[in-house]
């Protein structure tokens, strides 16, 4: 017998997965990453527990749901149910190929509002396409009996009946199971983040066909929104610059102010003179120039360089621009 796990790598699948092998039953994770949550954590917990681990890339179908999801967004930009969905769905279409039976997850009833009601649930295993077949062991016992149950494949006392947001069961029985080790509830999905979250919707709103490294560089520097088809990107540190130049694509323009220190700045889009003219401004703002103080910028693009002299502005004069 043999149960695919999708693992976050939290503490509550790590708890699921646990239970389900006290029962004799194999257990292969399965982690879908994107753009918005990778897999690092997750594998370190597998590694812990020394639980198979299946790192799978859902980039496109997850990007579309990002961009509509049927039933809504949490707090921010994150459509909890369409996502769940989602991962449960790409699990069952594996279970032929794994040679596995059943599927479980670490949801526990009430913890999340939105999506971890008995409403919620109840739909993310229907959008599955194989609902019969979806076991939350840490809350089964307050939701309807499931194939695994019924058949006997797991034994239904020896799961658990856990609700709401409090993690001191949790922690217990992470005693109990002698796991001493495991990630804090936060940080795992970036789309849960407010800052990440109004950049992603400003760039779904000018580039709803964008490319993954535009999503990638949503995580660094500071973003500026020109013009409807002008965003700026200007590093914070020297691993900041680094990354943002990693992204450069060949048609984007890169600024770096010479001779004084100041950051990279990346230029995508519509390079019209004005928009350039207004990115040269801003790179000169962020740099250790004094307002009023004329310095030189290098400008790259497409294997060209160039230089050009502008004053420096005040940075209030650009507060308005910023993402």
């Amino acid at each position: 017998m043999k149960a695919l796990a999708v693992f976050s790598g939290g503490l509550d699948s790590m708890l699921a997965a646990e239970l389900i092998r006290a029962q004799g039953i194999d257990v292969v994770g399965l982690f879908f990453e994107t753009p918005f949550f990778r897999a690092e954590r997750a594998v370190k917990s597998a590694r812990l527990l020394q639980l198979p681990l299946k790192v799978l890339d859902i980039t496109e179908p997850h990007l579309e749901v990002v961009k509509k999801p049927r039933y809504g967004y949490g707090g921010n930009m994150n459509p909890c149910i369409d996502c769940h969905a989602l991962m449960l769905r790409k699990a069952a279409e594996r279970l032929a190929e794994e040679k596995a039976q059943f599927i479980i997850t670490g949801e526990v009833l009430g913890q999340r509002p939105m999506s971890q009601n008995l409403r919620a649930l109840s739909t993310v295993a229907a959008r599955s396409g194989r609902p019969e077949l979806i076991l939350r062991p840490l809350s089964a016992k307050l939701l309807p009996p499931t194939a695994p149950e019924i058949k006997g494949w797991v034994r239904r006392d020896q799961l658990l009946a856990l609700s709401g947001r409090s993690r001191k069961p949790q922690m217990e029985l992470a005693k109990a199971l002698n796991i001493t080790e495991y990630p804090s509830p936060a940080g795992g999905c970036l789309l849960t983040d407010p800052v990440f979250s109004r950049r992603l919707k400003d760039l779904l709103s000018f580039r709803p066909d964008c490319h993954v490294r535009e999503i990638e560089l949503l995580k660094v520097g500071r973003h500026f929104r020109l013009g409807p088809g002008t965003k700026v990107v200007i590093g914070r540190n020297k691993k900041e610059n680094e990354e943002i130049f990693s992204l450069a694509g060949e048609s984007d323009l890169v600024i770096k102010v010479d001779s004084i220190p100041g950051p990279l700045v990346l230029v995508l889009g519509d390079l019209s003179r004005p928009m350039e003219e207004l990115a040269v401004a801003l790179a000169l703002s962020y740099s250790d120039a004094k307002d009023g103080e004329v310095a030189e910028v290098m400008l790259f693009m497409g294997g060209v360089e160039r230089k050009e002299s502008a004053p420096a502005r005040p940075k209030s004069e650009f507060q308005s621009f910023m993402i």
